[in-house]
């Protein structure tokens, strides 16, 4: 029964599509016609509306995080189980044909139920990147990245900068896990990196 109850608390916490939600209802427009076709906050932004794309990013922040923070206090040794499927609503979510959105802002929302320390080593990471490089796809890909290395050294990384956290070895599954995902949700932009078409972030 409590893993019928993380199943569908999870995966339907995930699956929400607020970016098409908001964007139909203040915008009237199918934010799946738009730029990328994507219904995240990347995406929301390019309709020109900095606001509704804030707000999706902090919503799509909160179904990762609610779920997983809610199956770490009654259902413990459910959190990972629960991480991955509050993921994978959000990239497979049934509202939608199982098509869906990247999953990163998901993921950070995870990453901050999972670990504080985590969470702000890849909006850290995300931001350098991004600063540099001017990619949403290149920061988010390397900020996965980045949270599974420092994970799998933790031994040796996290306490040479005295970080007093808790990581088991299933998390490391779980991270490698959401960052095999995540390089799968940006395979088109990895084609467009590659053919030199991949929109940079506009400051």
């Amino acid at each position: 029964m409590d893993i019928i109850l993380v199943i569908l608390l999870s995966y339907l916490s995930g699956s929400i599509p607020f970016g098409l939600i908001l964007t139909k209802i203040f915008s009237k427009v199918d934010i799946r016609k738009i730029g990328s076709g994507n219904i995240g906050a990347t995406n929301v932004l390019r309709t020109g509306n900095k606001y509704l794309a804030l707000t999706t990013l902090l919503l799509d922040i909160s179904k990762g995080y609610l779920p997983v923070m809610i199956a770490s206090q009654h259902y413990p040794e459910l959190i990972h189980f629960s991480s991955l499927l509050a993921f994978l609503g959000h990239i497979f979510p049934i509202w939608l044909k199982f098509k869906g959105g990247k999953g990163v802002a998901t993921y950070l929302g995870i990453l901050f139920a999972l670990s504080l320390q985590l969470s702000f080593l890849f909006i850290f990471t995300w931001l350098v990147v991004s600063l540099i490089f001017r990619y949403s796809s290149v920061s988010s890909m390397f900020g996965s990245f980045t949270v599974f290395v420092v994970t799998f050294i933790k031994d040796t990384a996290l306490k040479s900068i005295n970080i007093n956290t808790n990581l088991d070895d299933d998390i490391k599954l779980t991270l490698f896990t959401f960052f095999i995902l995540i390089i799968f949700t940006h395979r088109k932009n990895i084609s467009n990196l590659k053919n030199k078409t991949e929109k940079k972030i506009r400051i």
